[in-house]
Protein backbone atom coordinates (compact mmCIF):
# COMPACT_ATOMS: atom_id res chain seq x y z
CA UNK A 1 0.00 0.00 0.00
CA UNK A 2 1.55 3.18 -1.18
CA UNK A 3 0.40 6.15 1.13
CA UNK A 4 -0.07 9.58 -0.18
CA UNK A 5 -0.48 12.40 3.08
CA UNK A 6 -2.26 15.53 1.47
CA UNK A 7 -1.93 18.53 3.56
CA UNK A 8 -3.80 21.76 1.99
CA UNK A 9 -2.37 25.16 3.92
CA UNK A 10 -2.54 28.30 4.01
CA UNK A 11 -0.69 30.88 5.57
CA UNK A 12 0.45 27.67 7.96
CA UNK A 13 4.16 28.41 8.38
CA UNK A 14 4.36 28.52 11.70
CA UNK A 15 2.07 24.56 12.37
CA UNK A 16 3.85 23.05 9.14
CA UNK A 17 7.59 24.31 10.62
CA UNK A 18 6.17 21.25 13.41
CA UNK A 19 3.85 18.88 11.25
CA UNK A 20 6.01 18.12 8.55
CA UNK A 21 8.63 16.42 10.88
CA UNK A 22 7.02 14.87 12.33
CA UNK A 23 4.96 12.65 9.76
CA UNK A 24 8.61 12.53 7.50
CA UNK A 25 9.81 10.85 11.44
CA UNK A 26 6.77 8.61 11.57
CA UNK A 27 6.25 7.72 8.11
CA UNK A 28 9.46 8.51 6.21
CA UNK A 29 8.07 5.83 3.13
CA UNK A 30 4.97 8.12 2.36
CA UNK A 31 4.56 10.76 -0.42
CA UNK A 32 3.54 14.18 1.57
CA UNK A 33 1.87 16.44 -0.53
CA UNK A 34 1.92 20.03 0.43
CA UNK A 35 -0.84 22.15 -1.62
CA UNK A 36 0.13 25.92 -0.87
CA UNK A 37 -3.14 27.42 -1.41
CA UNK A 38 -2.07 31.11 -2.32
CA UNK A 39 0.00 31.75 1.09
CA UNK A 40 1.47 34.78 1.84
CA UNK A 41 3.64 33.73 4.72
CA UNK A 42 6.81 31.53 4.57
CA UNK A 43 4.59 28.07 3.97
CA UNK A 44 6.67 27.44 0.60
CA UNK A 45 9.67 27.73 2.54
CA UNK A 46 8.72 25.50 4.73
CA UNK A 47 7.74 23.06 2.73
CA UNK A 48 11.05 23.43 0.57
CA UNK A 49 13.29 22.74 3.79
CA UNK A 50 11.04 20.12 4.53
CA UNK A 51 11.56 18.30 0.95
CA UNK A 52 7.81 17.46 0.11
CA UNK A 53 5.67 17.98 -2.83
CA UNK A 54 4.69 21.39 -3.04
CA UNK A 55 1.48 22.10 -5.40
CA UNK A 56 1.23 26.17 -5.68
CA UNK A 57 -1.90 27.61 -6.28
CA UNK A 58 -1.12 31.23 -7.39
CA UNK A 59 -4.18 33.06 -5.53
CA UNK A 60 -6.50 31.05 -2.79
CA UNK A 61 -9.03 29.09 -4.51
CA UNK A 62 -10.32 27.23 -1.00
CA UNK A 63 -9.66 24.53 0.67
CA UNK A 64 -11.81 21.58 -1.44
CA UNK A 65 -9.94 23.28 -4.22
CA UNK A 66 -6.36 22.66 -2.47
CA UNK A 67 -8.00 18.96 -1.60
CA UNK A 68 -8.99 18.57 -5.39
CA UNK A 69 -5.36 19.62 -6.59
CA UNK A 70 -3.45 17.39 -4.03
CA UNK A 71 -5.80 14.28 -5.04
CA UNK A 72 -4.70 14.77 -8.42
CA UNK A 73 -0.73 15.33 -8.11
CA UNK A 74 -0.64 12.28 -5.40
CA UNK A 75 0.41 8.97 -6.54
CA UNK A 76 -0.43 7.16 -3.95
CA UNK A 77 -3.31 4.07 -4.02
CA UNK A 78 -4.41 5.31 -0.12
CA UNK A 79 -5.00 9.23 0.43
CA UNK A 80 -4.20 10.13 4.12
CA UNK A 81 -6.04 14.15 4.45
CA UNK A 82 -4.59 15.82 7.15
CA UNK A 83 -5.52 20.09 8.10
CA UNK A 84 -2.06 22.13 8.47
CA UNK A 85 -2.65 24.10 11.51
CA UNK A 86 -2.00 21.17 14.15
CA UNK A 87 -5.51 19.72 14.79
CA UNK A 88 -4.70 16.68 13.29
CA UNK A 89 -1.70 14.57 14.82
CA UNK A 90 0.51 12.18 13.13
CA UNK A 91 0.46 9.83 16.06
CA UNK A 92 -3.45 9.40 15.19
CA UNK A 93 -2.34 8.13 11.25
CA UNK A 94 -1.89 4.79 12.52
CA UNK A 95 -5.40 3.81 14.59
CA UNK A 96 -6.82 5.30 10.80
CA UNK A 97 -4.80 3.05 8.82
CA UNK A 98 -5.30 -0.11 11.44
CA UNK A 99 -9.32 0.51 10.48
CA UNK A 100 -8.90 1.25 7.17
CA UNK A 101 -7.09 -2.10 6.79
CA UNK A 102 -10.41 -3.86 8.00
CA UNK A 103 -11.88 -3.67 4.90
CA UNK A 104 -13.04 0.16 4.58
CA UNK A 105 -13.16 2.44 2.09
CA UNK A 106 -12.74 5.29 4.23
CA UNK A 107 -12.12 6.25 7.88
CA UNK A 108 -12.33 9.46 9.19
CA UNK A 109 -10.99 10.74 12.53
CA UNK A 110 -13.96 11.72 14.66
CA UNK A 111 -13.64 14.57 17.18
CA UNK A 112 -14.88 14.14 21.03
CA UNK A 113 -16.52 16.63 22.93
CA UNK A 114 -12.82 16.69 24.67
CA UNK A 115 -11.44 18.25 21.67
CA UNK A 116 -10.62 21.88 21.25
CA UNK A 117 -13.65 23.80 19.83
CA UNK A 118 -16.57 25.96 20.75
CA UNK A 119 -19.77 25.01 22.15
CA UNK A 120 -21.53 26.62 19.15
CA UNK A 121 -19.39 24.28 16.51
CA UNK A 122 -19.90 21.56 18.83
CA UNK A 123 -23.97 22.27 18.72
CA UNK A 124 -23.55 23.32 14.78
CA UNK A 125 -21.68 19.99 14.32
CA UNK A 126 -24.36 17.95 15.99
CA UNK A 127 -26.89 19.42 14.36
CA UNK A 128 -25.26 18.81 10.68
CA UNK A 129 -24.60 15.02 11.77
CA UNK A 130 -28.41 14.47 12.38
CA UNK A 131 -29.70 16.05 9.04
CA UNK A 132 -26.61 14.26 7.01
CA UNK A 133 -27.42 10.31 8.69
CA UNK A 134 -31.20 11.36 7.70
CA UNK A 135 -30.36 12.20 3.71
CA UNK A 136 -28.06 8.94 4.38
CA UNK A 137 -29.94 6.57 5.89
CA UNK A 138 -26.25 6.14 7.69
CA UNK A 139 -25.31 7.21 11.15
CA UNK A 140 -22.44 10.13 10.54
CA UNK A 141 -20.53 10.59 13.57
CA UNK A 142 -18.42 13.74 12.42
CA UNK A 143 -19.54 15.17 9.22
CA UNK A 144 -16.96 18.27 8.81
CA UNK A 145 -13.76 16.53 9.95
CA UNK A 146 -10.89 17.43 7.39
CA UNK A 147 -8.72 13.65 9.17
CA UNK A 148 -9.43 10.98 7.14
CA UNK A 149 -7.82 7.79 5.55
CA UNK A 150 -9.32 6.86 1.81
CA UNK A 151 -9.14 4.69 -1.19
CA UNK A 152 -7.71 6.21 -3.60
CA UNK A 153 -9.49 5.40 -6.78
CA UNK A 154 -13.00 5.61 -5.34
CA UNK A 155 -12.05 9.25 -3.82
CA UNK A 156 -11.44 10.22 -7.42
CA UNK A 157 -14.69 9.34 -8.86
CA UNK A 158 -16.19 12.49 -6.82
CA UNK A 159 -13.51 15.25 -7.57
CA UNK A 160 -15.96 16.38 -9.84
CA UNK A 161 -18.70 16.93 -7.02
CA UNK A 162 -16.25 18.21 -4.65
CA UNK A 163 -16.60 22.28 -3.95
CA UNK A 164 -13.99 24.78 -3.64
CA UNK A 165 -14.67 25.94 0.00
CA UNK A 166 -14.67 24.16 3.43
CA UNK A 167 -17.42 21.87 2.64
CA UNK A 168 -15.31 19.35 1.09
CA UNK A 169 -15.95 16.57 3.74
CA UNK A 170 -19.50 17.00 3.97
CA UNK A 171 -19.84 16.25 0.58
CA UNK A 172 -17.93 13.68 0.21
CA UNK A 173 -18.73 11.32 3.13
CA UNK A 174 -22.25 11.54 2.16
CA UNK A 175 -21.48 10.34 -1.42
CA UNK A 176 -19.24 7.58 -0.55
CA UNK A 177 -22.39 6.79 1.95
CA UNK A 178 -25.07 6.91 -1.22
CA UNK A 179 -22.69 4.75 -3.15
CA UNK A 180 -22.40 2.20 -0.56
CA UNK A 181 -18.69 2.33 -0.08
CA UNK A 182 -17.92 1.17 3.61
CA UNK A 183 -17.24 3.95 5.73
CA UNK A 184 -15.98 4.37 9.43
CA UNK A 185 -15.28 6.53 12.03
CA UNK A 186 -12.55 6.49 14.49
CA UNK A 187 -11.84 8.81 18.07
CA UNK A 188 -9.49 11.30 17.83
CA UNK A 189 -8.76 14.29 19.95
CA UNK A 190 -8.45 17.76 18.62
CA UNK A 191 -5.99 19.89 20.02
CA UNK A 192 -6.31 23.56 19.73
CA UNK A 193 -4.92 24.68 16.31
CA UNK A 194 -2.20 26.86 16.00
CA UNK A 195 -2.79 30.37 14.40
CA UNK A 196 -6.45 31.56 13.19
CA UNK A 197 -9.06 29.81 11.81
CA UNK A 198 -10.33 30.00 8.40
CA UNK A 199 -13.73 29.21 8.52
CA UNK A 200 -16.71 31.48 9.22
CA UNK A 201 -19.63 29.67 10.96
CA UNK A 202 -22.22 31.98 10.05
CA UNK A 203 -21.08 31.81 6.20
CA UNK A 204 -19.62 28.54 6.12
CA UNK A 205 -22.45 26.76 8.39
CA UNK A 206 -25.02 27.78 5.53
CA UNK A 207 -23.00 26.13 2.94
CA UNK A 208 -22.73 23.02 4.82
CA UNK A 209 -26.51 22.81 4.73
CA UNK A 210 -27.21 23.88 0.91
CA UNK A 211 -24.07 20.64 0.65
CA UNK A 212 -26.45 18.53 1.96
CA UNK A 213 -29.17 19.22 0.76
CA UNK A 214 -27.71 19.47 -2.79
CA UNK A 215 -26.14 15.62 -2.14
CA UNK A 216 -29.42 14.65 -0.43
CA UNK A 217 -30.94 15.63 -3.72
CA UNK A 218 -28.60 13.92 -5.95
CA UNK A 219 -28.51 10.54 -4.17
CA UNK A 220 -32.11 10.02 -2.11
CA UNK A 221 -34.48 13.21 -3.69
CA UNK A 222 -37.20 11.65 -2.12
CA UNK A 223 -35.96 11.99 1.22
CA UNK A 224 -36.43 15.65 0.36
CA UNK A 225 -39.41 15.65 -1.99
CA UNK A 226 -41.93 13.24 0.26
CA UNK A 227 -41.51 15.18 3.20
CA UNK A 228 -42.43 18.79 1.55
CA UNK A 229 -45.48 17.50 0.01
CA UNK A 230 -46.51 15.60 3.23
CA UNK A 231 -46.46 18.53 4.73
CA UNK A 232 -48.83 20.23 2.02
CA UNK A 233 -51.07 17.75 1.83
CA UNK A 234 -51.53 17.43 5.19
CA UNK A 235 -51.84 21.19 5.34
CA UNK A 236 -54.44 21.19 2.51
CA UNK A 237 -56.58 18.11 4.07
CA UNK A 238 -56.93 20.60 7.57
CA UNK A 239 -57.70 23.23 6.04
CA UNK A 240 -60.55 21.53 3.60
CA UNK A 241 -62.10 19.60 7.10
CA UNK A 242 -61.87 23.46 8.40
CA UNK A 243 -63.49 24.96 5.46
CA UNK A 244 -66.31 21.74 5.32
CA UNK A 245 -67.47 22.09 8.56
CA UNK A 246 -67.39 25.89 8.84
CA UNK A 247 -68.54 27.11 5.22
CA UNK A 248 -69.27 23.92 3.51
CA UNK A 249 -67.35 24.08 0.64
CA UNK A 250 -64.34 23.47 -1.10
CA UNK A 251 -62.01 26.63 -1.60
CA UNK A 252 -59.67 28.05 -3.92
CA UNK A 253 -57.02 27.72 -0.79
CA UNK A 254 -57.53 24.18 -0.35
CA UNK A 255 -57.32 23.27 -4.68
CA UNK A 256 -54.02 24.98 -4.30
CA UNK A 257 -52.78 22.92 -1.65
CA UNK A 258 -53.82 20.09 -2.60
CA UNK A 259 -51.86 20.96 -6.35
CA UNK A 260 -48.95 21.86 -4.80
CA UNK A 261 -48.79 18.51 -2.61
CA UNK A 262 -48.92 16.60 -6.04
CA UNK A 263 -46.73 18.62 -8.30
CA UNK A 264 -43.97 18.18 -5.02
CA UNK A 265 -44.61 14.66 -5.12
CA UNK A 266 -44.21 14.01 -9.01
CA UNK A 267 -41.36 16.18 -8.44
CA UNK A 268 -39.72 13.83 -6.52
CA UNK A 269 -40.43 11.14 -8.57
CA UNK A 270 -38.69 12.54 -11.84
CA UNK A 271 -35.97 13.18 -9.47
CA UNK A 272 -35.64 9.61 -8.55
CA UNK A 273 -35.84 8.26 -12.18
CA UNK A 274 -33.33 10.85 -12.97
CA UNK A 275 -30.72 9.36 -10.49
CA UNK A 276 -31.21 6.11 -11.51
CA UNK A 277 -30.00 6.82 -14.87
CA UNK A 278 -26.82 8.82 -13.37
CA UNK A 279 -25.80 5.51 -11.55
CA UNK A 280 -26.83 3.03 -14.64
CA UNK A 281 -24.91 5.52 -16.89
CA UNK A 282 -21.61 5.68 -14.08
CA UNK A 283 -22.05 2.16 -13.74
CA UNK A 284 -21.88 0.92 -17.54
CA UNK A 285 -18.62 3.33 -17.63
CA UNK A 286 -17.12 1.70 -14.69
CA UNK A 287 -17.23 -1.46 -16.00
CA UNK A 288 -15.78 -0.20 -19.85
CA UNK A 289 -12.97 1.02 -17.83
CA UNK A 290 -12.65 -2.05 -16.10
Amino acid sequence: MKISIIIPAKNEAKSLAILLPEIQQQYASAEIVVVNDGSTDDTQKICEECDVTVVNHPYSRGNGAAIKSGARAAKGDTFIFMDADGQHRPQDIEQLLNRFNEGYDMVVGARGSESQASKARHLGNGLYNRVASYMTGQKIVDLTSGFRVVNAEKFKQFLYLLPNGFSYPTTITMAFFRAGYGVAYEPIIAPERIGKSHINLVKDGMRFFLIIFKIGTLYSPMKLFFPSSLVFFLTGLIYYIYTFFSDGRFTNMGVLLFSTSILIFLLGLISEQITALFYQTRSRSDDKAD
